[in-house]
C-alpha cells in the first residue's frame, strides 16, 4: 500500500501505532524496512562498529587492542543496531548502563555516541565522550584501528589530527591527535603499525574553543584571548595574551587571528619566533579594518603565482556588522602591507563563516546561515577586477539545534564548506539533532548533490569530510569521502567522489517540502528565551540554528494562537500551503504529542516503533 499524496508514511505509522491497528502497523513498517536498505546505496563505502570501550585510566600509557580486566578479555557485547556477521566487536556493556558526569558545559552526556570525527590523509580520529580511538587505511585490508586511549576522566569537547607522510623530519612525532576540554589538551604521539605514546598535558587556563594542527605545531585559541602553541621541533609549549579571538585560518605556516578589535594578527609557527626582551610569542598585526568592525570570518587563500619575494596572498574576511571584505599581499609589497581590494555589504547579520578559494567567494551569516556566494575572475591566477568578482547564489543552510543539548557537540556538526581550494566544495546539512538523514549541498550554488542516511537507523552526532589517498599505484586521484559518527558508536563511510560526478541526478536547490516536513515531525519547535528581535552573538565555526525552504522567506515568529484540532490534523495530513503548515508545526510545537498506544510485538522484530521522541528546538524564522 502506498499513503496518499502529501501524507508521510512515517505519520501514517505513528497513527497506526496509537490506535493499535496491529496488521497495518507491520505493513507500513515492512514497506518502511523495504524502502531503506541495511547495506545502504550505491555511495555506502564502509562501516565501522563501536570500539570496546576502555577500562578506567590507571596511567598515561595508550591502550591498543582488547582491553583486560583482571587477566581476562573484558566483556563485550553487541549494539543493538549493529549488522550481523560482524563479530564481537561493541561496547562494553556496562558502558550504556552507567550514566556519565556532565559536562562543563553542564550537559548530560552518553558515553557510546560519537562526538567528534576528524581525518588527514589516511587517518581517522573519533571520539567519544571519555575516550577516542584512530583508524588507519591500509590499502590491502581497509580500515585498521591502530590506537585506543585510556579512558580519561573528562568529556571530549575538541579533537584534532595530524598525519605526515613516514620518513619525515620529526620521527615519531609526524603523527599525532590531540584532545581538549575545558582548558586542558592532552597529545598523544601514534605509531603507523600500531600503538602510540603520550607526548604531555598542556593548560591554556582559559577553556579552549579551538584546537588544530598547522604543520606539526599543536595551537589552541580562546575567544578571551589566549593562544596556545606547541612546537614539534623544540618540545615547547607557549601560552600568549593577544586580543580577544573571534576567528582564525592558518596558510602554509602562517597563522591568521581575528580579533574584536578590527585587527588581523599573524604567527609564523613553523619559525616559532619569540620576542628577546620578554621571550613572547611574536604577534604581528597584519592588517586594521577601516571601520575597526570585528573580524567574525577569516579565509586566507595562497595562489599558485610566486616569485623571490614570496606569494601572492589573498585574505577574505567578514566583520561583525555584516560586511565582507577581500584584500591582498602583493609579493613587491610586502613592506607595505595588504591592501583593501573588494568589499561586499549584502549581509545586514555577522558574518560566521567566509570561504575564499580558486572560483568562488562564499560567506554565511547570522541570519539563519544566510549563504552568499560570488563567482571569482582570476588573470594567472591572481584575483582580477576584470570583470571582478559576480553575485552567483543565495541561499539558506537549515540547522537546528537542540534546547537540551542532545544530537552531538556542536564541533562535531558543522556545517562547512569542506573541501579543497581548488576543487568544489560542499556543505552538510543535517536538519535536526535526531536526524538520521544529511544532504550534501554545494557551497556555490546551493544545488544537491546527495543526501545519505545511517544504514542502521541511528541518530548522525558527528560528521566531517576527508580527501584520503587511498592507492599508492601511479596514476590513481584522492577520494572524498563524507564521515558520519552515529549514536551508537558507530561509523560510516560515504564516497563523496562518486556523488559528485552525478551531479544533476539530484533534486536542484535544497530540501522539498515533503522532505523538510518530514524532518520537522522529528522534533517540537520550543520558543526563544530571549527576544525575537535581537541577533545571537556570533560563534567561529559553529552551525547557528536555521529553518528554511527555497520557496519561502515568510517568518515564523507570527501569531501563537493555537487552532482547533480538526484544523491541526488536516494541516499535518497535506492540507494547506507550505508555509501554513510550518506555522502549524511552530504553533502546536510546545504541545505534547499524544504517545503511540503499545501495539503487540510481532515475532518477526517488525513491531518495535520507528519513531524516535521528539526533542525541543529553538524556534527560528526561515
Amino acid at each position: 500500500m502506498r499513503p496518499e499524496p502529501g501524507v508521510h508514511g512515517s505519520s501514517l505509522l505513528h497513527e497506526a501505532q496509537f490506535y493499535g491497528l496491529t496488521p497495518l502497523v507491520r505493513r507500513l513498517q515492512l514497506r518502511e524496512e523495504l524502502d531503506r536498505s541495511s547495506c545502504g546505496n550505491v555511495l555506502f563505502n564502509g562501516y565501522l562498529p563501536p570500539p570496546v570501550f576502555p577500562m578506567k585510566r590507571r596511567n598515561r600509557h595508550s591502550l591498543v587492542g582488547p582491553q583486560q580486566a583482571g587477566g581476562r578479555p573484558a566483556p563485550v557485547r553487541r549494539s543493538n543496531t549493529m549488522p550481523p556477521n560482524l563479530g564481537n566487536a561493541g561496547l562494553l556493556g556496562r558502558m550504556l548502563d552507567e550514566k556519565a558526569p556532565p559536562s562543563p558545559s553542564g550537559l548530560p552526556e552518553e558515553p557510546g555516541m560519537v562526538r567528534l570525527v576528524c581525518g588527514h590523509h589516511n587517518w581517522i580520529a573519533v571520539a567519544y565522550t571519555h575516550f577516542l580511538v584512530c583508524y588507519r587505511l591500509k590499502e590491502a585490508s581497509g580500515w585498521q584501528l591502530v590506537f585506543s586511549s585510556p579512558r580519561l576522566d573528562w568529556p571530549i569537547e575538541r579533537l584534532a589530527l595530524t598525519a605526515r607522510v613516514l620518513g619525515g623530519a620529526l620521527g615519531e612525532h609526524d603523527k599525532m591527535v590531540a584532545a581538549a576540554t575545558g582548558s586542558e589538551i592532552l597529545l598523544w604521539a601514534l605509531q603507523a603499525e600500531g600503538g602510540g605514546s603520550e607526548i604531555g598535558v598542556f593548560h591554556l587556563g582559559v577553556p579552549v574553543e579551538a584546537l588544530f594542527f598547522v604543520g606539526n605545531q599543536l595551537i589552541a585559541t580562546s575567544h578571551t584571548g589566549r593562544i596556545g602553541v606547541w612546537n614539534a621541533v623544540t618540545k615547547h609549549w607557549q601560552v600568549q595574551e593577544v586580543q580577544p579571538i573571534t576567528s582564525y585560518d592558518a596558510a602554509g605556516s602562517f597563522l591568521l587571528l581575528g580579533c574584536n578589535n578590527g585587527s588581523i594578527y599573524y604567527v609564523d609557527v613553523q619559525k616559532f619566533p619569540l620576542r628577546m626582551k620578554d621571550n613572547d610569542l611574536l604577534v604581528s598585526e597584519l592588517y586594521r579594518d577601516p571601520a575597526e568592525d570585528g573580524v567574525t570570518a577569516l579565509s586566507v587563500y595562497l595562489t599558485p603565482k610566486t616569485s623571490d619575494s614570496g606569494n601572492w596572498i589573498e585574505i577574505a574576511y567578514g566583520t561583525s556588522s555584516g560586511g565582507v571584505r577581500v584584500i591582498v599581499q602583493h609579493p613587491e609589497t610586502v613592506g607595505s602591507g595588504p591592501q583593501l581590494f573588494q568589499t561586499f555589504t549584502v549581509h545586514r547579520s555577522p558574518v560566521t563563516k567566509i570561504m575564499l578559494s580558486e572560483k568562488h567567494l562564499i560567506s554565511v551569516c547570522a541570519d539563519n546561515n544566510h549563504v552568499r556566494t560570488w563567482s571569482v575572475t582570476r588573470f594567472r591566477g591572481m584575483i582580477s577586477t576584470q570583470p571582478g568578482s559576480t553575485p552567483l547564489a543565495s541561499f539558506k543552510i537549515l540547522a537546528l539545534e537542540s534546547a537540551d543539548g542532545h544530537g552531538g557537540c556542536s564541533a562535531g556538526n558543522d556545517i562547512g564548506p569542506y573541501g579543497e581550494r581548488d576543487d568544489q566544495q560542499v556543505f552538510i546539512q543535517k536538519v535536526v539533532p535526531s536526524a538520521s538523514q544529511l544532504f550534501v549541498r554545494l557551497s556555490s550554488t546551493g544545488q544537491r548533490v546527495c543526501s545519505v542516511r545511517s544504514v542502521d537507523g541511528s541518530p548522525t552526532t558527528a560528521f566531517t569530510v576527508l580527501e584520503c589517498e587511498g592507492s599508492r599505484r601511479l596514476g590513481s586521484r584522492p577520494r572524498r569521502y563524507l564521515l558520519t559518527g552515529q549514536a551508537n558508536g558507530s561509523l560510516a563511510m560515504w564516497d563523496l567522489t562518486t556523488a559528485m560526478h552525478g551531479l544533476g541526478q539530484a533534486p536542484a536547490g535544497g530540501l522539498t517540502e515533503e522532505e523538510l516536513m518530514e524532518q520537522l515531525e522529528q522534533c517540537d519547535l520550543a520558543p526563544l528565551a530571549s527576544s525575537r528581535g535581537s541577533l545571537p552573538s556570533p560563534s567561529p565555526r559553529t552551525s547557528l540554528t536555521s529553518l528554511h525552504s527555497a520557496s519561502s522567506n515568510t517568518s515564523l515568529s507570527g501569531r501563537r494562537g493555537s487552532p482547533s484540532p480538526p484544523q491541526a490534523e488536516a494541516r499535518r495530513r497535506g492540507g494547506g500551503s507550505f508555509v501554513e503548515r510550518c506555522q502549524e508545526l511552530v504553533r502546536s510545537g510546545p504541545e505534547p504529542r499524544r504517545p503511540p498506544t503499545p501495539a503487540p510485538r510481532p515475532s518477526t522484530g517488525l513491531g518495535a516503533a520507528l519513531a524516535p521522541p521528539k526533542i525541543k528546538l529553538n524556534e527560528t524564522s526561515f
